[in-house]
């Protein structure tokens, strides 16, 4: 990086108590006439900071800072600037990949003639295992312990190959496996708000900031960080030192007023405010929360919210620092020294929020009175399809009428073990307390609790075909309900400890019992869980509805055992005197709640717990990591193999010449909201597929596929799983459900795998064609990576979620758009087109509009490059080629 420039004399200094710290002061920009910065969203000003903090004359310029310093709440987002995050976090379906990436790019330019140490990360990086636990296991004491010793053992591998990466790397801290969801672990432990670094005699603070290879990544934003989810490709670039370029964008200002009232969850606010804003349209935008509202909500009832920015389409959904995240922080067990310091460094800075402070000048506001929020539910397919919980068993009937079933199949009878029940459309047969969203919040675990509790006292139990699974975020989650006398509830209805991680959130959910699963094919079954996703294809095969709820719901429904149910009319169960019970009567109040809290949630278990994070049980610590600078691949692993991105790179040439797309096939033609779990499913590995050929021509058992998500650090696989989601609907195969399609011009169905390989094998170009938001959902750089591979150059779609049209680009697909009223219904495209796009080869430009020839149709489309910075990663096939070509450079001199 360049020498940083000081041109507004900004570089100052702070007394705090008897300490002397250096900044970059904010209100030097007023000094120097440029901006208002208590005008400015909260969110920007982290911003400016940073880029002020940056200044080079190359990548950040003097007019850079002074645009953002007079930030345009109204202006359509046209500036671009490089923005610096100071950490980037990662957990392990995301992380092994990348370090798989940063392994084979150091063997690149090794071979190209540069120093292996030369390849490794500047920024700090976290990596969390937290993805891998599988529920295996579940309903016994046992559970836990089985779960672990299964997940190290199908792993062990992998978490090898991460221990090299954790030596060979240096500024990479690897968080064990066992220890809690990489978001909570982020929010309680990592998260700093503002960093002390070390340079020159006097520390150097700034504000904390990240991105992370999650896309909830930004539920750090309820303690004041800035930060978002990237794809990993784009998160490695931050990792080598690259700035992530990105538009100015515009904030919208989200209003909370009032308190939730009785019965009321932080679940069912983040539901409705997802409805809210998925509705009002915020890809590509901040959200920022201001009001009256927050003067009484909580850190995690923040985070709850902030999680979730992905599912309402926003890039953060930030919260100011203010007196509750200092409070929090000294809670958690960081030290009071760090939270003067970020209380003092806030308030000199005009980051800080005080209940008195001027409302920011925002693009657009909306508003919620929380004391209007009604207890809910969302499903059965997305997170923002919202149902009040008094409409659920209403909204189940006409929900049913969409899935395809056996009309003759009412019910079938099903014996498990001991038990003989019947199973019909609506039946929950998984019924789980996991994910980030939730399990960061005491309240919400409490209510569960305190429900089961009374559960147990009134006699009810969990339905036998329901299989329950409790899966906290921290082990701080299980000391505080043992603490309070509610584990052992819990565990009377079923919610026994399964693991520390992201279980069935992410599709770790496990098998249902075989004779469960043999009525999938005639039944609609149901999952309810305490997560953010609920896509399709993604909780279970043999599960098609699925539903968010907060855990208390979570308890009710397994209770109840079925959706099929209306709380307000229909009692839970009989008692022991043979007196129904209805879910009001065992709810706790919010008075319960509060005092379970108080009494049972101490900062001792925060320090505690967090005192040896990395340090990890025998299991880790007897895994020994293979030495050396450069990792030994073994052509046999069918986990870890040498990624193949930089095997065309042969000198220290610039980029390739761009070329026109001609005589292109149509691989796919996709409907709306298809998102990355149904282009590159995380979850089980069919035996039919292609990876699970290729899995069994390898060697490896069924029972041992794992799953894609833990496969992600090979290619082989997971080019295999491209576009396999059991539940994709690719239209040139009307009426089939999966990874299929038609080669042509023969029309042979075929796997969708297969169907590119033959079309590589020819020579012929693929493209992709598809709905409105294409790509929702998780940051998953295998969605891009995935396709790249499959041969795909390009894709047209309606629009883009934000994180998937960034990987397309860091992987050198063409993400185009079609012009507003346009589609491939309006086109009348059925897939079997040969396709050209012209106007590549003669110098693209961000936004460019290029013309597509699909047979005798022709239509514009419009370039979704949106920066120079983006296009020049599209010239250089993709961001890793990109930087390692500059690393060469710099090398070279």
């Amino acid at each position: 990086m360049s020498a940083i420039k000081n041109s507004f004399g900004a570089r100052s200094f702070l007394e705090i108590g008897k300490r002397s710290v250096e900044l970059y002061r904010l209100d030097a920009l007023h000094k120097a006439g440029i901006g208002h910065v208590e005008r400015l969203p909260f969110s920007i000003r982290v911003l400016l900071e940073n880029v002020l903090r940056s200044e080079d004359e190359k990548t950040v310029t003097r007019e850079d800072i002074a645009q953002l310093a007079a930030w345009d709440a109204k202006a359509v987002p046209r500036h671009e600037i490089a923005y610096r995050p100071a950490r980037v976090l990662l957990q392990d379906f995301t992380g092994v990949p990348a370090v798989v990436d940063l392994a084979a790019m150091r063997d690149a330019f090794v071979r190209l003639g540069g120093k292996a140490d030369r390849i490794t990360p500047i920024q700090p990086a976290d990596l969390v295992i937290d993805h891998s636990v599988q529920v295996d296991r579940w309903g016994t004491l046992r559970a836990f312990a089985e779960n672990v010793a299964l997940e190290v053992e199908r792993n062990r591998e992998r978490y090898k190959f991460l221990k090299w990466g954790q030596q060979a790397f240096s500024s990479l801290r690897v968080v064990p496996p066992g220890t809690g969801i990489v978001h909570q672990v982020n929010l309680e432990y990592l998260g700093q708000v503002v960093i002390a670094g070390s340079e020159g005699a006097k520390p150097f603070v700034y504000p904390d900031t990240l991105v992370g290879t999650d896309s909830h990544t930004t539920m750090i934003n309820g303690l004041g960080i800035l930060g978002w989810g990237v794809g990993g490709i784009e998160a490695e670039a931050a990792m080598l030192g690259q700035p992530i370029s990105m538009l100015v964008p515009q904030v919208v200002g989200f209003r909370l007023s009032g308190r939730p009232r009785e019965g009321v969850t932080a679940t069912d606010v983040v539901l409705t405010i997802t409805q809210m804003l998925r509705a009002h349209k915020v890809v590509g935008k901040f959200v920022e929360f201001f009001g009256p509202g927050l003067d009484h909500m909580s850190i995690p009832d923040r985070a709850t919210i902030a999680n979730m920015a992905p599912e309402y389409g926003a890039t953060v959904g930030f919260f100011p620092v203010d007196q509750e995240t200092v409070e929090y922080l000294r809670f958690t067990g960081r030290d009071e020294e760090h939270a003067q310091l970020v209380e003092h460094y806030c308030k000199t800075q005009a980051l800080w929020r005080a209940s008195d402070t001027k409302d920011p000048d925002f693009s657009e506001t909306l508003a919620l009175d929380l004391g209007k929020v009604e207890a809910s539910i969302a499903g059965p397919r997305r997170p923002q399809d919202r149902i009040a919980l008094r409409q659920a068993k209403t909204a189940w009937q006409s929900a049913l009428k969409t899935f395809d079933r056996a009309e003759t199949a009412p019910h079938r009878r099903v014996t498990v073990g001991s038990s003989t029940f019947d199973l019909k459309d609506g039946s929950v047969v998984i019924a789980a307390i996991t994910s980030c969203t939730n399990t960061s919040n005491p309240a919400v675990l409490m209510a569960a609790g305190l429900l089961a509790q009374r559960a147990v006292k009134c006699g009810l139990k969990s339905q036998p075909w329901v299989k329950t699974s409790l899966a906290p975020g921290s082990q701080v989650v299980t000391d505080y309900l043992a603490a309070a006398g509610l584990m052992k509830p819990l565990e009377a209805l079923g919610f026994y400890l399964v693991g520390y991680g992201c279980t069935t959130c992410i599709g770790n959910s496990g098998p249902v019992a075989d004779p469960i699963a043999e009525t999938a094919k005639d039944l609609v079954l149901c999952s309810v869980l305490s997560g953010n996703r609920n896509f399709e294809g993604r909780i279970n095969p043999q599960v098609r509805a699925n539903y968010l709820a907060s855990p208390p719901l979570v308890v009710a429904y397994a209770l109840a055992g079925t959706m099929d149910v209306d709380f307000d009319k229909e009692p839970l169960g009989q008692d022991t005197h043979g007196q129904p019970v209805f879910l009001r009567d065992i709810w706790p109040t919010n008075a319960e709640i509060t005092a379970a809290i108080r009494d049972t949630v101490r900062s001792d278990m925060f320090r505690t717990r967090y005192a040896h994070v990395l340090d990890g049980d025998a299991e880790w610590q007897n895994i020994k990591a293979p030495p050396g600078e450069l990792f030994a691949w073994d052509t046999h692993s069918t986990y870890i193999r040498r990624a193949p991105y930089f095997d065309h790179i042969h000198d220290k040439e610039r980029s390739a010449p761009l070329q026109d797309i001609s005589g292109a096939r149509v691989l796919v033609l996709l409907g709306d909201s298809v998102t990355t779990d149904h282009i590159s499913p995380a979850g089980s590995i069919a035996e039919a597929s292609p990876a699970g050929a290729y899995l069994m021509s390898k060697g490896v058992n069924v029972r041992d596929f794992n799953s894609y998500g833990s496969r992600r650090g090979n290619h082989e696989v997971m080019v295999r799983g491209t576009f396999a989601n059991i539940r994709l609907r690719n239209e040139i195969v009307p009426g089939v459900e999966g990874g299929m399609t038609r080669h042509f011009p023969g029309r042979a169905e075929t796997s969708i795998y297969d169907a590119a390989m033959q079309y590589a094998k020819d020579g012929v170009p693929l493209i992709v064609i598809a709905g409105k938001e294409y790509g929702t959902g998780s940051s998953r750089d295998w969605a891009a990576k995935g396709v790249l591979l499959l041969g795909v150059k390009a894709v047209i779609a309606e629009s883009y979620e934000r994180i998937h049209r960034s990987n397309l680009i860091g992987m050198g697909v063409l993400p185009l758009q079609f012009e507003e009223g346009v589609s491939r219904v309006t086109l009348g495209l059925t897939g079997e087109e040969i396709v050209s796009i012209q106007g590549i080869a003669q110098g693209l430009k961000e936004n460019q509009v290029l013309t597509v020839r699909a047979d005798t149709k022709e239509f514009s489309a419009i370039v979704r490059i949106d920066t120079p910075q983006e296009l020049e990663y599209y010239r250089h096939g993709g961001i890793l080629p990109y930087v390692l070509r500059q690393l060469l450079q710099d090398a070279s001199g």
